[in-house]
């Protein structure tokens, strides 16, 4: 694993599986920091697999558009919490993300997907949405404890045209409120 990690840091490759020898035929891509790896991922990713039929795997980029890379020893140190398979990559956006897994779908929470359709990451947001039309991109979108209220889809404001692209999570189907932030903070 090493070589190939290293291979991964310089640039040599794009991504890096773990835990597992093939990604799925139609995988579902959990990104996250997963600092720690907690009971929330494990069953949003459950409730996405069951809400699209597809085979999660975890989806960890050495490469942020927000912190510093990541360094051996962080990566190390956080495969060593998880026991799912996980792919390493390079790819900081979801844009990159989609264009390397032309296909896979997403699942990420509300926090997240406010986040991707923020101008501050992704400029011109009509285009890249039409972008994971073309690719055939879908993302399931779990609620979320933010700012004191648990906030969904619903709380999304996306162009009409490019709903279709998300798939909402019913806060009946699942719900955590816990984050990697609170149980570092703890």
């Amino acid at each position: 694993m090493n070589d190939k990690l290293q291979q991964l840091l310089d640039g040599g490759i794009d991504h890096v599986l773990m835990g597992c020898e093939k990604l799925p035929a139609n995988p579902l891509f959990y990104p996250g920091s997963f600092n720690p790896l907690h009971p929330g991922h494990r069953g949003l990713l459950k409730t996405a697999e069951n809400l699209s039929g597809r085979n999660g795997v975890l989806e960890l980029s050495v490469k942020n558009v927000d912190k510093p890379a990541l360094e051996r020893e962080e990566i190390h140190r956080r495969l060593s919490g998880i026991d799912l398979p996980v792919v390493l990559t390079r790819s900081p956006t979801f844009i990159e993300k989609a264009e390397l897994f032309p296909g896979a779908w997403f699942v990420l929470g509300y926090d997240t997907a406010i986040r991707l359709i923020d101008p501050k990451y992704h400029p011109d947001v009509p285009a890249m949405l039409q972008k994971f039309q073309t690719l055939e991109t879908k993302f399931i979108v779990g609620g979320r404890l933010h700012r004191g209220r648990f906030q969904t889809l619903e709380n999304v404001v996306i162009p009409e045209e490019f709903k279709a692209l998300f798939i909402p999570v019913p806060e009946d189907l699942f719900r955590a409120d816990i984050s990697s932030t609170a149980l570092r903070n703890q």
